[in-house]
Parts: C-alpha cells; sequence; structure tokens
C-alpha cells in the first residue's frame, strides 16, 4: 500500500497600508471587531483576541487575532497613517486573502501593498 503523501497547507497574505484614515488607526475596539469579523469572513476559527493602544487616544494601536488555523495581526501608526497586516493560516478550508481584503477596505487606505506567500511544505519522500 503506497502511503499519501502529508502536506501542510500554509497561505500568508500580508502587506502595507498607505495613508489610512488616522481615526480608525487610533481605534483600538473597532480594529478589534474588525479583525475577528475578517476571521470569521474568511472560515477562521477565534481563538484569542489581544490588543495594545500605544501614545494616548489618538496613538497607534496593535491588535492580535489568535485563530485555531494560526494568526491575524494588525500594526498601526498614526504618525504615520499607516498601518501594517499580516494574516497566516494553515490548512485547506481558511482563506487568508478574505481576512485581508476585508481588513484593508475598512482602514480606508489610500493604496495598498499586499503580497502572498505559500507557507506549504510536502513530506521529504
Amino acid at each position: 500500500m503506497v502511503e499519501k503523501a502529508k502536506v501542510i497547507i500554509g497561505k500568508h497574505v500580508y502587506g502595507n497600508l498607505y495613508e489610512c484614515d488616522v481615526n480608525v488607526l487610533s481605534d483600538e475596539k473597532f480594529l478589534r471587531d474588525v479583525a475577528v469579523e475578517a476571521a470569521k469572513m474568511a472560515n477562521m476559527t477565534v481563538w484569542d483576541v489581544k490588543s495594545w493602544k500605544f501614545g494616548g487616544d489618538k496613538g497607534g494601536v496593535s491588535v492580535i487575532v489568535l485563530v485555531v488555523e494560526s494568526h491575524i495581526a494588525i500594526h498601526t501608526w498614526t504618525e504615520y497613517s499607516y498601518a501594517t497586516l499580516d494574516v497566516y493560516t494553515c490548512g485547506e478550508k481558511s482563506d487568508p486573502e478574505v481576512a485581508f481584503d476585508y481588513i484593508a477596505s475598512k482602514m480606508k487606505p489610500k493604496y495598498v501593498k499586499k503580497y502572498y506567500a505559500d507557507r506549504s511544505s510536502t513530506s521529504a519522500d
């Protein structure tokens, strides 16, 4: 009997968001809610959510959504109207690009640089 090759499916979508709405970049609750909604839309299972605010009311925010499939990370810099977004999943059922596109649209950037990395692995047969 021939054993099927074991494969780990890894999909990583990440990028930079430029000239975003500063009010969105500093709104910790909004960014948390958007990230959780994005995870659900992309067929991910939310495990935990952590966030931090830096520099007072109008400062930047970091949001980490730990999903069973991996993570979503948002980091914002209000003083530069800039954010980074990272969505990484393992497995076939989730679609990190759906999550990335949804979050990016809610952050209202003037332009986005989006990248994709195949993080899959196959057995060494």
